[in-house]
């Protein structure tokens, strides 16, 4: 068997500094490891950032995605629109809440939910929408608004890929009725592993922070059971009111991200800075698609995804791929679409045909490394092994 390719540059990784090492050991010096007020501080941080009224911090960004779908009272006899570009993840929620998934085709250039998308499945079923925001490229959020509300649907963004970005001045995070997002190591910032819904609703705010703890509900002026006049006698006494799980994350989790979010500006700058090298670089070829822009947002840049354009190339997609990994590129495709699995398929019947924009984008997607603490010489060996790959391609 040949040697694996000796990877010089994943397509992503974490950025951590001695600041952030120091503030999770002080976490460990201190009386509270988890459950403690780094959860809350942290909470505040983001919610902050993204102009939301409450966080609810959970274990992962699928955690954040099923409690609140199961905040959002989903469940049987109930029917989501889910864009199929996305990670298993985005349905998986759907599915773990009792609710059918309807897969929606993409829009061609923002590659994610549009209201033309979601109207092409929907039903009187329907109760939510999840668009997906990415490589952290905000959705069209005031066609699909508009179509859920008069839908009455309710709107769970799925911004893992988006923390930081921006659609008409406003950021993601107060553009739906609650917004998950992610802090897996790959992500804009990281805990770890964790992830975070934010919501101006006091409700769902109260409901999510209970499915995280199973269901567990401390609050006096909340218990239906309790006796009043024994409560101030019995300061243990909790109820659970509804089934739980335990989604909860740590205070040593937390206090990385809450270190990791003082660097927030900076890290979007410096994948702004990348991606706009690989925007200016990839122009003078025509054996790469070109990507849109977009006046009215400001993506995260989660991900830097190229088309190739395979009808010019000798080359298929995975011979491109296969040498840009021999040259040292840990590039990746991004994501093979949800009806595209067995599940799905065997589930809902879907057909290639049906996802005619998912389908070419996924034929012809690479993505390439794209990180705060590649240096400029990274980020042209990447340009430069690209463009001499695809010359080498090219019919």
């Amino acid at each position: 068997m040949a040697d694996s390719p000796r990877i010089k540059l994943p397509y992503g990784r974490q950025s951590v500094s001695e600041a952030d090492i120091g503030a999770v050991c002080d976490v460990l010096r201190d009386d509270w490891i988890t459950q403690g007020p780094r959860i809350a501080a942290f909470e505040r941080a983001v919610a902050d950032r993204v102009s939301a009224d409450h966080g609810v911090a959970v274990s992962s960004g699928t955690a954040a995605l099923h409690s609140a779908c199961l905040a959002a009272g989903l469940g049987e006899g109930d029917e989501v629109v889910v864009p199929t570009l996305t990670f298993a993840a985005t349905a998986a929620a759907v599915r773990l809440a009792g609710a059918e998934v309807r897969l929606a085709d993409i829009d061609p250039d923002t590659l994610g939910l549009s209201a033309d998308t979601a109207a092409a499945v929907a039903s009187s079923k329907n109760k939510a929408i999840i668009p997906v925001d990415f490589a952290g490229l905000p959705c069209d959020w005031a066609e699909l608004n508009d179509f859920a509300k008069d839908r009455r649907l309710i709107t769970i963004a799925d911004a893992a890929h988006a923390l930081g970005a921006l659609y008409q001045g406003q950021p993601v995070g107060s553009l739906a009725d609650m917004t998950c997002f992610s802090f897996h190591p790959v992500k804009v910032v990281t805990t770890a592993e964790g992830g975070m819904i934010v919501t101006d609703n006091a409700e769902h705010a109260a409901n999510l922070r209970s499915i995280r703890s199973h269901g567990i509900i401390r609050e006096a002026d909340k218990f239906t059971a309790a006796d009043p006049t024994r409560i101030d006698d019995e300061p243990w006494y909790y109820e659970v009111q509804s089934i739980g799980l335990n989604y909860r994350i740590s205070d040593l989790q937390c206090a990385l991200g809450l270190s990791q979010m003082d660097r927030l500006s900076g890290f979007l700058e410096r994948r702004l800075s990348i991606a706009s090298e690989y925007q200016r670089a990839f122009a003078t070829t025509d054996l790469i698609r070109s990507k849109p822009t977009f006046s009215d947002r400001v993506s995260a840049w989660h991900l830097y995804t190229i088309e190739l354009n395979l009808e010019a190339l000798e080359w298929s997609r995975a011979q491109v791929f296969a040498h840009l990994r021999q040259c040292g590129l840990g590039v990746q495709v991004h994501y093979i679409p949800l009806h595209r699995h067995p599940y799905y398929r065997a589930r809902y019947g879907v057909t290639l045909s049906a996802f005619p924009n998912a389908e070419r984008y996924y034929e012809s997607a690479i993505s390439l490394p794209l990180f705060p603490d590649m240096a400029d010489t990274d980020v042209e060996y990447v340009v430069d092994t690209v463009l001499d790959t695809l010359a080498q391609a090219r019919r």
